[in-house]
Protein backbone atom coordinates (compact mmCIF):
# COMPACT_ATOMS: atom_id res chain seq x y z
CA UNK A 1 0.00 0.00 0.00
CA UNK A 2 2.71 2.44 1.04
CA UNK A 3 4.89 1.42 -1.91
CA UNK A 4 2.02 2.04 -4.32
CA UNK A 5 1.43 5.47 -2.74
CA UNK A 6 5.03 6.53 -3.32
CA UNK A 7 4.91 5.18 -6.87
CA UNK A 8 1.76 7.20 -7.56
CA UNK A 9 3.35 10.36 -6.13
CA UNK A 10 6.38 9.83 -8.36
CA UNK A 11 4.20 9.25 -11.43
CA UNK A 12 2.23 12.41 -10.55
CA UNK A 13 5.35 14.58 -10.51
CA UNK A 14 6.70 12.97 -13.69
CA UNK A 15 3.39 13.81 -15.37
CA UNK A 16 3.65 17.40 -14.11
CA UNK A 17 7.09 17.60 -15.69
CA UNK A 18 5.50 16.86 -19.07
CA UNK A 19 2.57 19.19 -18.43
CA UNK A 20 4.52 22.28 -17.40
CA UNK A 21 6.29 22.86 -20.70
CA UNK A 22 5.92 25.52 -23.38
CA UNK A 23 2.76 25.05 -25.49
CA UNK A 24 3.38 23.98 -29.07
CA UNK A 25 0.64 26.07 -30.74
CA UNK A 26 -0.57 29.10 -28.81
CA UNK A 27 -3.66 29.77 -30.91
CA UNK A 28 -4.91 26.24 -30.26
CA UNK A 29 -4.21 26.63 -26.54
CA UNK A 30 -6.16 29.88 -26.39
CA UNK A 31 -9.23 28.12 -27.80
CA UNK A 32 -8.81 25.28 -25.32
CA UNK A 33 -8.32 27.76 -22.48
CA UNK A 34 -11.58 29.58 -23.28
CA UNK A 35 -13.44 26.26 -23.30
CA UNK A 36 -11.91 25.28 -19.94
CA UNK A 37 -12.90 28.63 -18.44
CA UNK A 38 -16.48 27.77 -19.30
CA UNK A 39 -16.40 24.09 -18.34
CA UNK A 40 -14.49 24.48 -15.06
CA UNK A 41 -15.49 27.97 -13.97
CA UNK A 42 -18.67 29.34 -15.45
CA UNK A 43 -20.53 26.06 -14.96
CA UNK A 44 -19.73 26.22 -11.23
CA UNK A 45 -21.28 29.66 -10.63
CA UNK A 46 -24.70 28.36 -9.60
CA UNK A 47 -23.36 25.85 -7.10
CA UNK A 48 -21.02 28.42 -5.55
CA UNK A 49 -23.73 31.08 -5.25
CA UNK A 50 -26.28 28.72 -3.71
CA UNK A 51 -23.86 27.20 -1.19
CA UNK A 52 -22.26 30.51 -0.18
CA UNK A 53 -25.56 32.32 0.41
CA UNK A 54 -27.00 29.75 2.80
CA UNK A 55 -23.76 29.03 4.62
CA UNK A 56 -23.21 32.78 5.11
CA UNK A 57 -26.67 32.97 6.65
CA UNK A 58 -25.98 29.96 8.89
CA UNK A 59 -22.62 31.37 10.05
CA UNK A 60 -24.22 34.71 10.96
CA UNK A 61 -27.04 33.02 12.92
CA UNK A 62 -24.55 30.80 14.76
CA UNK A 63 -22.44 33.83 15.64
CA UNK A 64 -25.52 35.55 17.04
CA UNK A 65 -26.42 32.49 19.14
CA UNK A 66 -22.86 32.18 20.47
CA UNK A 67 -22.60 35.87 21.32
CA UNK A 68 -26.03 35.84 22.98
CA UNK A 69 -25.03 32.88 25.16
CA UNK A 70 -21.82 34.60 26.27
CA UNK A 71 -21.61 35.80 29.87
CA UNK A 72 -20.06 39.01 28.58
CA UNK A 73 -22.13 41.45 26.52
CA UNK A 74 -20.91 41.43 22.91
CA UNK A 75 -22.24 44.09 20.52
CA UNK A 76 -24.26 42.78 17.59
CA UNK A 77 -21.91 44.59 15.23
CA UNK A 78 -19.41 41.80 15.83
CA UNK A 79 -21.78 39.39 14.06
CA UNK A 80 -20.96 41.03 10.73
CA UNK A 81 -17.26 41.15 11.53
CA UNK A 82 -17.08 37.49 12.61
CA UNK A 83 -19.06 36.34 9.58
CA UNK A 84 -16.73 38.24 7.26
CA UNK A 85 -13.58 36.83 8.88
CA UNK A 86 -14.87 33.23 8.93
CA UNK A 87 -15.84 33.41 5.25
CA UNK A 88 -12.54 34.96 4.17
CA UNK A 89 -10.18 32.82 6.25
CA UNK A 90 -11.74 29.40 6.00
CA UNK A 91 -15.17 28.81 4.54
CA UNK A 92 -14.90 30.31 1.07
CA UNK A 93 -11.32 29.25 0.20
CA UNK A 94 -11.43 25.77 1.75
CA UNK A 95 -15.02 24.53 1.77
CA UNK A 96 -15.85 25.87 -1.67
CA UNK A 97 -12.61 24.35 -2.98
CA UNK A 98 -13.62 20.98 -1.50
CA UNK A 99 -16.99 21.29 -3.25
CA UNK A 100 -15.24 22.19 -6.51
CA UNK A 101 -12.95 19.19 -6.04
CA UNK A 102 -16.04 17.02 -6.24
CA UNK A 103 -17.68 18.76 -9.17
CA UNK A 104 -14.69 19.81 -11.26
CA UNK A 105 -12.45 16.91 -10.23
CA UNK A 106 -14.89 14.26 -11.37
CA UNK A 107 -15.37 16.08 -14.69
CA UNK A 108 -11.62 16.30 -15.36
CA UNK A 109 -10.92 12.68 -14.39
CA UNK A 110 -13.82 11.29 -16.42
CA UNK A 111 -13.17 13.40 -19.52
CA UNK A 112 -9.45 12.57 -19.69
CA UNK A 113 -10.11 8.97 -18.65
CA UNK A 114 -12.62 8.56 -21.47
CA UNK A 115 -10.04 9.88 -23.93
CA UNK A 116 -7.54 7.35 -22.58
CA UNK A 117 -9.79 4.27 -22.88
CA UNK A 118 -11.00 5.31 -26.34
CA UNK A 119 -7.33 5.66 -27.42
CA UNK A 120 -7.64 9.36 -28.31
CA UNK A 121 -4.60 10.12 -26.14
CA UNK A 122 -2.62 7.41 -27.95
CA UNK A 123 -3.56 9.08 -31.24
CA UNK A 124 -2.25 12.43 -29.98
CA UNK A 125 1.03 10.79 -28.93
CA UNK A 126 1.41 9.12 -32.34
CA UNK A 127 0.95 12.51 -34.04
CA UNK A 128 3.81 13.90 -31.98
CA UNK A 129 1.63 16.01 -29.68
CA UNK A 130 2.65 16.38 -26.04
CA UNK A 131 -0.66 15.01 -24.78
CA UNK A 132 -0.20 15.86 -21.05
CA UNK A 133 0.63 19.46 -21.95
CA UNK A 134 -2.15 19.67 -24.52
CA UNK A 135 -4.88 18.23 -22.28
CA UNK A 136 -3.93 19.28 -18.75
CA UNK A 137 -2.15 22.66 -18.92
CA UNK A 138 -5.26 24.59 -20.09
CA UNK A 139 -7.19 23.10 -17.16
CA UNK A 140 -4.50 24.20 -14.69
CA UNK A 141 -4.40 27.75 -16.06
CA UNK A 142 -8.20 28.03 -16.14
CA UNK A 143 -8.54 26.77 -12.56
CA UNK A 144 -5.77 28.93 -11.10
CA UNK A 145 -7.17 32.05 -12.78
CA UNK A 146 -10.90 31.44 -12.39
CA UNK A 147 -11.14 29.84 -8.93
CA UNK A 148 -10.03 33.02 -7.09
CA UNK A 149 -12.85 34.84 -8.88
CA UNK A 150 -15.32 32.20 -7.67
CA UNK A 151 -13.97 32.56 -4.13
CA UNK A 152 -14.30 36.37 -4.25
CA UNK A 153 -17.92 35.96 -5.36
CA UNK A 154 -18.46 33.35 -2.63
CA UNK A 155 -17.22 35.76 0.06
CA UNK A 156 -19.47 38.57 -1.17
CA UNK A 157 -22.54 36.33 -1.48
CA UNK A 158 -21.89 34.75 1.93
CA UNK A 159 -21.74 38.17 3.60
CA UNK A 160 -24.95 39.10 1.82
CA UNK A 161 -26.51 35.86 3.07
CA UNK A 162 -25.73 36.91 6.64
CA UNK A 163 -27.29 40.31 5.96
CA UNK A 164 -30.49 38.71 4.65
CA UNK A 165 -30.56 36.34 7.66
CA UNK A 166 -30.59 39.36 9.96
CA UNK A 167 -33.52 40.88 8.08
CA UNK A 168 -35.42 37.57 8.08
CA UNK A 169 -34.90 36.76 11.77
CA UNK A 170 -34.80 40.27 13.21
CA UNK A 171 -32.03 39.21 15.60
CA UNK A 172 -29.74 42.08 14.59
CA UNK A 173 -30.20 45.33 12.72
CA UNK A 174 -28.95 46.22 9.28
CA UNK A 175 -26.84 49.02 10.76
CA UNK A 176 -25.12 46.69 13.25
CA UNK A 177 -24.29 44.15 10.56
CA UNK A 178 -22.94 46.75 8.14
CA UNK A 179 -20.88 48.31 10.94
CA UNK A 180 -19.35 44.92 11.64
CA UNK A 181 -18.50 44.36 7.99
CA UNK A 182 -16.71 47.72 7.92
CA UNK A 183 -14.57 46.93 10.97
CA UNK A 184 -10.83 46.75 10.36
CA UNK A 185 -9.40 43.42 9.29
CA UNK A 186 -5.75 42.85 8.29
CA UNK A 187 -5.45 42.92 4.50
CA UNK A 188 -3.08 39.97 4.84
CA UNK A 189 -6.12 37.77 5.50
CA UNK A 190 -7.37 38.47 1.97
CA UNK A 191 -4.01 37.68 0.38
CA UNK A 192 -3.86 34.50 2.46
CA UNK A 193 -7.31 33.45 1.23
CA UNK A 194 -6.45 33.92 -2.44
CA UNK A 195 -3.04 32.28 -2.07
CA UNK A 196 -4.77 29.22 -0.59
CA UNK A 197 -7.31 29.28 -3.39
CA UNK A 198 -4.60 29.26 -6.07
CA UNK A 199 -2.83 26.34 -4.39
CA UNK A 200 -6.10 24.42 -4.08
CA UNK A 201 -6.98 25.18 -7.71
CA UNK A 202 -3.68 23.65 -8.83
CA UNK A 203 -4.44 20.47 -6.90
CA UNK A 204 -8.04 20.36 -8.17
CA UNK A 205 -6.81 20.49 -11.78
CA UNK A 206 -3.78 18.20 -11.58
CA UNK A 207 -4.74 15.30 -9.28
CA UNK A 208 -7.91 14.30 -11.18
CA UNK A 209 -5.97 14.76 -14.44
CA UNK A 210 -3.37 12.29 -13.17
CA UNK A 211 -6.01 9.68 -12.34
CA UNK A 212 -7.79 10.19 -15.65
CA UNK A 213 -4.59 10.10 -17.69
CA UNK A 214 -3.45 6.81 -16.14
CA UNK A 215 -6.73 4.90 -16.45
CA UNK A 216 -6.37 1.34 -17.73
CA UNK A 217 -9.36 -0.69 -18.87
CA UNK A 218 -12.84 0.44 -19.89
CA UNK A 219 -15.72 2.61 -18.77
CA UNK A 220 -15.97 0.90 -15.37
CA UNK A 221 -12.36 1.86 -14.59
CA UNK A 222 -13.09 5.46 -15.64
CA UNK A 223 -15.81 5.62 -12.98
CA UNK A 224 -13.50 4.18 -10.35
CA UNK A 225 -10.74 6.62 -11.32
CA UNK A 226 -13.17 9.54 -11.00
CA UNK A 227 -14.13 8.42 -7.50
CA UNK A 228 -10.48 8.02 -6.46
CA UNK A 229 -9.63 11.38 -7.98
CA UNK A 230 -12.31 13.19 -5.97
CA UNK A 231 -11.33 11.47 -2.71
CA UNK A 232 -7.60 12.13 -3.06
CA UNK A 233 -8.15 15.70 -4.22
CA UNK A 234 -10.26 16.46 -1.16
CA UNK A 235 -7.66 14.86 1.11
CA UNK A 236 -4.89 16.86 -0.55
CA UNK A 237 -6.84 20.13 -0.24
CA UNK A 238 -7.36 19.58 3.49
CA UNK A 239 -3.70 18.68 4.06
CA UNK A 240 -2.58 21.69 2.03
CA UNK A 241 -4.92 23.88 4.09
CA UNK A 242 -3.23 22.70 7.27
CA UNK A 243 0.26 23.29 5.88
CA UNK A 244 -0.50 26.78 4.52
CA UNK A 245 -2.26 27.81 7.73
CA UNK A 246 0.72 26.66 9.79
CA UNK A 247 3.23 28.43 7.51
CA UNK A 248 1.37 31.68 6.86
CA UNK A 249 -0.76 32.39 9.93
CA UNK A 250 1.23 30.86 12.81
Amino acid sequence: MLKRLFESVGEYFLLLGKVLTKPQKRNVYLKLLVREFYDLGVNSFGLVLFTSFFVGAVVAIQMFNNFSASSFPIPNSFIGYATKVVLILEFSPTIISVILAGKVGSYIASSIGTMRVTEQIDALDIMGVNSPNFLILPKIIASVIFNPLLIAISIAVGIWGGYIAGIATGNWTKADYITGIQMYMPSYFIWYAFLKTAAFAFLIATIPAYFGYNVKGGSLEVGRASTQAVVWTMVSVIIMDLLLTQMLLS
